[in-house]
């Protein structure tokens, strides 16, 4: 049965970093327009913030793929997450809404939602580790 649970584990860390690996490597090959949609958002220090983002999601997508420091590289996803919810979800719903944009409101709600669901993916990974089928061998 543990290794029914290790290959599960092993697919559920790949499931939920393809995500974030996905997000970073499209930074990083738009990263101009990528900086210019943050900077439109007021977003600060946008060049510095940009390749921390791409180091966060393509570095740490890419660890929880191998199961590489799986519990930090989780918890550093995780709280990289809470600025990027409330700057780019929570702040655009909040302005669709007084725009009366009930659309985009409810695509904003949608993707606040998704962001808390991953947070809780996780966090239960930070807590349970990678699985044996990882760099870690499930510590």
């Amino acid at each position: 049965m543990n290794g029914f649970r290790d290959a599960l584990a092993l697919i559920g860390r790949i499931l939920l970093a393809l995500i974030f690996v996905l997000s970073g490597f499209q930074k990083l090959t738009h990263f101009k327009g990528t900086a210019g949609f943050m900077a439109l958002n007021g977003v600060p220090a946008v060049t510095l913030l940009l390749v921390l983002s791409i180091l966060i999601e393509l570095g740490g997508g890419l660890a929880l793929v191998a199961g590489f420091q799986t519990r930090w590289a989780a918890l550093v996803i995780f709280l990289f997450l809470i600025p990027v919810t409330w700057v780019f979800h929570v702040h655009g719903y909040q302005m669709a809404m007084a725009q009366n944009q009930l659309p985009m409101a409810m695509m904003q709600k949608i993707n606040i939602m998704k962001n808390i669901s991953i947070e809780g993916g996780l966090l239960v990974l930070a807590a349970f580790g990678p699985g044996h089928y990882s760099v870690d061998g499930g510590a």
